[in-house]
């Protein structure tokens, strides 16, 4: 049974750092996830206090990955539309075999967003930057989050001290 919960937190730490740039899953949530099941392991000491903290850091940073993109599009000139077209970039740009398309498709869905939004293509390219730089300011935010949690993962992991059978 023990081993099945390591895997079952490893599959989910995997998934949140996945989740990272994948708008369907909550990365950094998801992660923590992972930190829950290694405590109901024997032999993995996590604190409610750690379990504490590290939840309201993902709450947080949930929270944050919605606000950020929108303060990047906002504060380039960019309306609902943008952000809307960058979240619809990312999942094509995921999904399409091109290369960089994690990349490109926020970029292009945002500047398509704001055309049909308003048809100037000065200001369009202008919020369309604003979004792509939230959405990647987001992003790297969530990845680094949910690369410590992997790294206490294996700080706790490495600190067993219970049979594994």
């Amino acid at each position: 049974m023990e081993i099945f919960l390591v895997l079952v937190a490893l599959l989910l730490m995997l998934l949140g750092i996945l989740g990272s740039f994948l708008p369907v899953l909550p990365g950094p949530l998801t992660s923590w996830a992972g930190l829950l099941v290694l405590h109901f392991t024997e032999g993995v000491q996590l604190s409610q206090t750690f379990l504490i903290v590290t939840l309201l850091v993902a709450i947080f940073i949930y929270v944050l990955d919605y606000i950020i993109p929108a303060l990047g599009t906002k504060r380039f000139g960019g309306s609902r539309a943008g952000m809307i077209g960058t979240t619809l970039g990312l999942i094509i740009g995921i999904l399409s075999p091109i290369p960089f398309g994690i990349i490109i498709g926020p970029f292009v869905g945002a500047l398509i967003g704001e055309m049909i939004h308003r048809n100037d293509m000065e200001k369009a390219l202008k919020a369309a930057f604003g979004s792509f730089l939230g959405f990647i300011a987001s992003t790297f935010l969530k990845f680094i989050v949910a690369i410590i949690f992997l790294g206490f993962f294996i700080v706790k992991l490495s600190e067993h001290n219970a049979s594994w059978f």
